[in-house]
């Protein structure tokens, strides 16, 4: 099992889960951050630590495409292992649906 990060994340960028994850397995996009899958240790710290509610395990529904996006992104984007603050939309944004499609950046964040 593996945690991934969904499309909840998308225009949010919280950043409350990468200070608690023991092997800074996040990486950090212009507008959502990913799980590395194969660095995950699956301890699940990460996954009440989110405000979006945008951090699942693998074993649930329609997860695959997920772990995948996260494998990808992951392999293309810097490391975050500090918190910063989220995207100032973020409360406006936070569980809306759709936002794969209307907001998301293939862009590297800054990671840090």
């Amino acid at each position: 099992m593996t945690y991934v990060v969904i499309d909840n994340c998308i225009a949010c960028k919280y950043t409350d889960c990468v200070e608690v994850c023991p092997v800074d397995c996040f990486y950090e996009g212009e507008n959502m951050l990913v799980i590395h899958p194969d660095e995950c240790i699956d301890c699940g710290v990460c996954e009440p630590e989110c405000p979006a509610d945008a951090i699942r395990p693998d074993t649930e529904p329609d997860m695959d495409k997920w772990v995948e996006f996260n494998r990808k992104y992951s392999e293309m984007w810097p490391v975050i292992i500090s918190k910063k603050d989220p995207m100032p939309e973020a409360e406006d944004r936070d569980g809306e649906t759709g936002k794969l499609d209307k907001y998301f950046s293939e862009n590297p964040g800054e990671g840090g």
